[in-house]
């Protein structure tokens, strides 16, 4: 009964605290990108899928599961396309965490947080209009 409970809260805190807003393509933001660790690397996302530390994927707090982002770094201009499957960050202040992949390809690793723009370029099917 309390793994039910457990699970209940968790479940409640992710609709409620964190509503998903609908997204359009060509949607655009700026803020404060960081990643992953490598200890979350194998451990199931929000979405249900494991963590790949080597794939293009990423965490935003409300952009549904599945949404195409286009993450540009402001600071060098390097940008990769991530695929939405988990929730996050849960830090104040920044609006995405990418794998480890990503933020190597756009140069932050060393750094461990960046400034980024945040491009919807897809949208999954039956968030399309």
């Amino acid at each position: 009964m309390l793994k039910f409970s457990l699970a209940l809260a968790i479940a409640w805190l992710l609709v409620f605290a964190f509503p998903i807003q609908a997204a359009s393509v060509g949607d655009t933001t700026t803020g404060i990108a960081a990643y992953y660790s490598n200890v979350f690397h194998g451990r199931r996302t929000a979405s249900g899928e494991r963590y790949n530390k080597n794939a293009y994927t990423a965490a935003h707090k409300r952009l549904p599961f599945g949404t195409r982002v286009r993450i540009t770094n402001l600071e060098n201009r390097k940008s990769v396309v991530l695929k939405i499957n988990d929730r996050g960050p849960h830090t104040k202040n920044r609006i995405i965490d990418v794998s480890r992949r990503a933020a190597r390809d756009l140069g932050f690793i060393r750094k461990g947080l960046t400034k980024v723009r945040l491009e919807v370029i897809g949208v999954p099917r039956r968030e399309r209009s």
